[in-house]
């Protein structure tokens, strides 16, 4: 059966095309800094907004057109397995992502959620093999059932901690089935309301515990996927504990973590957090931390996870500048973590949105690799901080200075070297100059 039968497949077409169901920058065998845009974007489909949501909001019910909704529990969870390798297929996208309960129902018990998940992974890897399609990560879905009100490795309750582990341990089979790259964590409710009922302590130990169990059987099982954890900063719980890249490093590095993960890194949760996504990305790459992207985009006018399709060529130009800084995102790729419009319901939409964003994502990389080979910024920035390169700042980057011989340099260099302009407009108006040339 087709599920998307008005679409056909997505080819390259060029910039001058004029077919919206064309892409205009992304051409997958296109060579740019080495590898094919194909090799350095490792795009995928994320399960749940593309199969899953119905367009629902906290004031209305589902708007979404998807023929498969005509079945019911397992039935429907077959169709979405079908429907998932046709769109992978007509947008050329090699790898998809998913959480436990975007592919099967959780039943009455988890013993038959088990048997769901069992049923419908050996319909995905029959998908995979024929298709060649790849899974990038899955993760458990553990901040949806009213169990985890409280949270799921950070809860008050050891029965729920005992069920989050039996999600993640069926989850790392899966993905050893599956040939998972990637394994992640998001902490939807992992974190508190107020200190007034929390042990801070004993929560965060827990999820740490909860963390070294899965290295543990996942080494077990000859499972050697990359760990993966998603910052998130904020919404639903208020004080989250993956609070934003800086905060998660601190964290992994406290409990010696931070040799088994790195960070999946999503746009609108760097914008909660109050930060600019290519900060999120460089606070990760220095600290060697950078994984994966879930690609997105919020809504500067509000305060929520908007989840929108990437479009913004600025914004993809500075993501991808670090990707490439990073010498790429290893086992990792970029996951549309992202949702059509409630408005935008036909299923012929899923595919103008995934179009859009792949190519604002291919356009970014071209402009990016421009930038670093013409080492725009680089040169500037080197010649900002020649300073430290030479006699007493030499002195300090080396180590060898003093507070004694750095207060004895400043006595005997009463007027330092004059400050030299920042030049920020020029910078960003070289920005300009390279995404408006290419």
């Amino acid at each position: 059966m087709a599920y998307f039968e008005n679409v056909g497949k997505i080819a390259y077409e060029g910039s001058r095309s004029t077919n919206p169901y064309a892409f205009k920058f992304y051409n997958p065998q296109e060579v740019v800094a080495g590898k094919t845009m194909e090799e350095h974007l490792r795009f995928a489909m994320a399960y749940w907004h593309t199969l899953t949501a119905g367009g629902s909001d906290p004031f209305g019910t589902d708007t979404a057109v998807r023929s498969w909704d005509k079945y019911d529990g397992m039935d429907k969870a077959k169709a979405r397995v079908e429907a998932a390798f046709e769109f992978l297929d007509k947008m050329n996208l090699p790898f998809f992502c998913f959480h436990d309960i975007d592919i099967a129902p959780e039943g009455s018990s988890l013993r038959e959620f088990y048997s769901n998940i069992d049923t419908i992974v050996d319909l995905i890897s029959q998908g995979m093999k024929t298709s060649g399609k790849k899974l990038l990560w899955n993760t458990a879905n553990m901040f949806t059932n009213p169990r985890f009100m409280h949270g799921a490795g950070s809860t008050c309750n050891a029965d729920v901690y005992a069920h989050a582990a039996a999600q993640v341990k069926k989850g790392l089979e899966v993905g050893k089935q599956l040939g998972a790259e990637n394994y992640v964590f998001w902490g939807g409710r992992e974190g508190y309301e107020t200190l007034l009922n929390t042990d801070l302590k004993l929560e965060m130990d827990n999820m740490a515990r909860l963390f070294h169990m899965a290295v543990d059987y996942a080494k077990e099982i000859g499972f050697d996927a990359q760990f993966l954890i998603e910052p998130k900063p904020k919404e639903p719980t208020k004080h989250q504990y993956d609070f934003d890249a800086a905060t998660t490093i601190s964290f992994l590095q406290k409990y010696d973590l931070d040799k088994h993960f790195k960070l999946n890194l999503e746009a609108n949760h760097a914008t909660l957090a109050g930060h600019t996504f290519e900060h999120e990305l460089r606070v990760a790459r220095i600290n060697g931390m950078l994984g994966s992207l879930d690609a997105n985009q919020g809504d500067m006018l509000l305060g929520w996870d908007t989840d929108e399709f990437p479009l913004n060529i600025y914004d993809s130009t500075l993501t991808l500048y670090e990707v490439l800084k990073n010498d790429g995102l290893g086992k990792g790729g970029i996951n549309f973590d992202a949702k059509v419009r409630r408005q935008s319901f036909e299923p012929e939409d899923l595919f103008l949105a995934h179009i859009a964003g792949m190519d604002t994502y291919a356009k970014g990389l071209k402009v990016a690799a421009k930038l670093i080979e013409d080492r725009v910024f680089d040169d500037f920035i080197d010649k900002r901080y020649a300073s430290f390169k030479e006699g007493i700042g030499a002195d300090v980057v080396s180590g060898k200075a003093t507070l004694a011989s750095l207060a004895e340099y400043a006595l005997n260099n009463e007027n330092p070297r004059r400050n030299e302009s920042s030049r920020q407009e020029l910078l960003k108006a070289k920005l300009n100059q390279y995404i408006l040339a290419e």
